[in-house]
């Protein structure tokens, strides 16, 4: 799956909320400061990580590739 952004980045709570990943951003903070988000494939505990156009993240089994 990817995902398209306008801006220079977007951070990885937003990014799982557009990918349809999370309903609503208090899940997207549970899952993440869970440890069950990778980054680039590792895994990061900060919402607020700042993901750029080739990035990439996973949860549950789902690759999501920002452009």
């Amino acid at each position: 799956m990817e995902i398209e952004i306008r801006d220079e980045y977007i951070k990885l709570g937003q990014a799982m909320k557009l990918a349809g990943l999370v309903s609503s951003g208090i899940e997207a903070k549970v899952v993440i400061q869970d440890g069950q988000v990778k980054v680039n494939g590792e895994v990061d505990t900060r919402r607020g990580k700042k993901l750029y156009s080739g990035d990439n993240f996973e949860y549950n089994g789902e690759l999501v590739t920002v452009k």
